[in-house]
């Protein structure tokens, strides 16, 4: 038997002097009434009622208890409010975990119209590139780049983004524009090590990432900002998506190279969240919010 719903048949049946009474109260038959009690008296292993057929009265336990139920019922019936109303009204903190260079180009800017729009919201932004676990870390949603892996999460596309190879001009008068990506093991190409299509000896071609082209480098890094910041300074060669390198591309810091294998299909930007039937608003308003702006003025080039 449900143990709340027993107290709340016991409380009833005390005030009203009658399992038959407290039946109607509730919505449920006389027998199923007395099942509640006896499964409480059996539970607890003492007599909560004197009963006889015109009568019902408290035992002294009974009493002890009814007062606990007094004091516990009404504490259980705020809980459940105060967590209903999290499904209805936005409010409370919501955790986010995004990739760190994305994030705080793309993400933050969003946060105080977003905050502006719910005043009784708070976000806490994870700027990490790490592949943090959403549920053991307890994030309410993530944001997450390329091509997502079985798991029980939820996800919502927001947008694509495409990849490019690309150096400054100073490094390719040095030395030299390749064409073809077997010219890039000649090459000093800047890694990203946190990326399955690339790491310190290859990178990866065609739409699924099924050509593997050899490739060596003086750098690798976990953040697209740090290669970022070296292949402007003339160190080498980067391959990044657009949201890392699309602006230097169009001020013409870098140079886009036209090789002769289609860079890899990074999969999409989603936006992540534990899988629940009915998320809770905090959560639904911030995902409509992003999806909403990534659809109408999405922050990367073409």
């Amino acid at each position: 038997m449900d143990r709340i719903i027993s107290m709340r048949v016991f409380v009833c049946a005390a005030a009203d002097g009658s399992l038959s009474a407290a039946a109607r109260h509730l919505g449920m038959s006389p027998a199923m009434a007395v099942k509640h009690v006896n499964a409480l008296e059996a539970r607890l292993g003492v007599k909560l009622f004197h009963r006889t057929t015109r009568q019902l009265s408290l035992t002294e336990a009974g009493s002890s208890y009814l007062e606990a139920c007094q004091r516990i019922l009404p504490e259980i019936d705020e809980a459940e409010a105060a967590a209903a109303s999290q499904r209805i009204k936005a409010s409370g903190l919501l955790r986010m975990n995004v990739p760190l260079s994305f994030g705080s180009r793309f993400v933050a800017p969003l946060i105080p119209e977003f905050s502006r729009r719910h005043p009784e919201m708070k976000v806490e932004l994870g700027l990490s590139d790490a592949q943090l676990d959403l549920i053991a870390g307890s994030w309410d949603l993530a944001i997450r780049i390329g091509w997502l892996a079985d798991s029980p999460l939820h996800a919502r596309r927001l947008g694509d983004s495409a990849m490019h190879v690309c150096a400054a001009p100073a490094y390719l008068d040095r030395r030299g524009v390749p064409r073809q990506v077997a010219e890039l093991i000649q090459h000093n190409c800047l890694s990203y090590t946190l990326s399955a299509m690339q790491d310190a000896k290859q990178w990866a071609f065609g739409p699924r990432g099924d050509i593997r082209v050899p490739i060596s480098g003086d750098l690798i890094a976990n953040n697209g900002d740090a290669l970022l910041a070296a292949a402007l300074g003339g160190q080498g060669i980067l391959y990044q998506p657009d949201f890392i390198v699309g602006k230097a591309i169009q001020r013409g810091d870098l140079v886009a190279l036209a090789l002769d294998k289609p860079v890899v299909d990074l999969g999409g930007i989603h936006v992540l969240y534990p899988p629940d039937r009915r998320p809770p608003a905090k959560v639904r308003v911030m995902i409509d919010y992003l999806a909403e702006v990534f659809a109408t003025a999405l922050p990367i080039l073409p």
